[in-house]
């Protein structure tokens, strides 16, 4: 089985759609993931992932089912000195804020923060999770501890348009790492592509192995260069630069 988790597109937050670029990047997507043999499409009920995924849709004559349960992850931590302006949800920390925090590179201990207890992260990612891995279960593979057990695995392929937050949540829980460390450390920009794929080398016993993180092989075929809505400023004095 393949899971792929797909980005929006470059967002307009205001009006909860796409910017213009973005819906370049969005039928960049469209025509690489037309050849792509897929089994079932899913979207957040959110705009800009709504947005991305029906120009898709549109092309290949689908349509996605809309799941609540992947809708950004957007429960704010409570706010730091350091953030003035920001809501401070968990997946847009500050780097002097999160590195310090030893729990934060744990997955089992990273919602044991302070912030993270105050905000009852636990409870929302719990829901999260439950609904994800009965997403999974009906699908034939049931989560026991680590791993997953199944009956009889099979090799279909399940896309999901969702958002950094949502996304760090599920792939953390798949490949058993703090989302803490996937949001901050790792870069999944607009429109990007992430795999993951089950492997069964034991008879019923199914693992979880990332192919992709990430990935843009659409924006590179359309000649697009990838949005910078997902970084920040490479150096503090380039103010055209997000800070």
């Amino acid at each position: 089985m393949k899971l792929i988790f797909i980005r929006h597109a470059d967002p307009d937050y205001e009006i909860d759609s796409l910017t213009p670029y973005g819906w370049k990047e969005a039928q960049a997507l469209a025509d690489y993931l037309q050849e792509m043999d897929v089994t079932e499409y899913y979207v957040s009920p959110l705009g800009r992932a709504q947005a991305t995924a029906s120009v898709t849709m549109k092309k290949i004559g689908r349509e996605a089912i809309t799941l609540p349960w992947l809708t950004e992850f957007t429960h704010p931590t409570p706010l730091k000195p350091s953030y003035p302006d920001s809501s401070a949800v968990p997946w847009d920390w500050r780097p002097a804020d999160w590195t310090k925090e030893e729990r934060f590179f744990d997955q089992q201990k990273w919602m044991d923060a302070p912030e993270m207890v105050d905000a009852n992260i636990a409870h929302h990612h719990g829901e999260v999770i439950r609904d994800f891995d009965g997403f999974l279960a009906q699908r034939g593979y049931e989560r026991r501890g680590r791993m997953y057990h199944t009956e009889l695995g099979h090799d279909e392929t399940y896309v999901f348009f969702c958002h950094l937050g949502t996304k760090g949540i599920l792939l953390g829980h798949l490949l058993h790492l703090s989302p803490m460390v996937l949001w901050h450390s790792l870069c999944a920009v607009p429109s990007s592509i992430s795999t993951v794929v089950t492997e069964e080398r034991q008879k019923g016993l199914v693992s979880m192995r990332m192919l992709s993180y990430g990935a843009t092989p659409h924006l590179e075929k359309a000649n697009l260069d990838p949005s910078f809505a997902a970084r920040f400023c490479e150096t503090y004095e380039m103010v055209d630069q997000r800070h």
